[in-house]
């Protein structure tokens, strides 16, 4: 489906995953520390779910744009894996990027409008948390907020 909204991806029928598309400088942050990011902020090992937001437009997924980026988002993921991070196995898919839809307005910038909604006190908070703990203060100055 070309250009779902929101409510048709909550259905579950449009093959769509909720997502955000990073535009980054690899001069400035490097694809691998996305990634890391990325593996720490979510749950990689649940297939279509996250927290009680369940259904295939909620499943774990990377959308490279060149082989490189498959490359080290595969080695990146395998890594994972051979250390034990996790205790269930990792289901995220690595997958091509094709199209990607932006969001209407009330969900973009989700976080910084609506710190008072029970979403982010209870899902989104421990999250920024946890990262700030890995990373300490810089991550939100140096990296979130570009």
């Amino acid at each position: 489906m070309k250009n779902p909204s929101y409510d048709q991806v909550c259905t579950g029928k449009t093959g769509h995953a909720e997502s955000i598309q990073i535009e980054f400088d690899p001069k400035v942050i490097p694809f691998e520390k996305i990634l890391d990011i990325f593996w720490h902020t979510h749950d990689p090992t649940t297939l279509n779910r996250q927290g009680n937001d369940i259904g295939t437009q909620y499943r774990s997924a990377i959308f490279y744009h060149n082989q490189n980026q498959k490359e080290i988002a595969e080695k990146s993921k395998r890594a994972l894996e051979n250390q034990g991070v996790y205790k269930n196995s990792i289901v995220t898919e690595i997958t091509p990027f094709r199209d990607f839809y932006v969001a209407e307005d009330y969900h973009k910038n989700y976080y910084d409008n609506h710190q008072d909604a029970p979403y982010c006190g209870f899902i989104i908070d421990p999250k920024v948390s946890k990262l700030l703990l890995k990373y300490g203060n810089d991550v939100k100055e140096e990296y979130i907020n570009e």
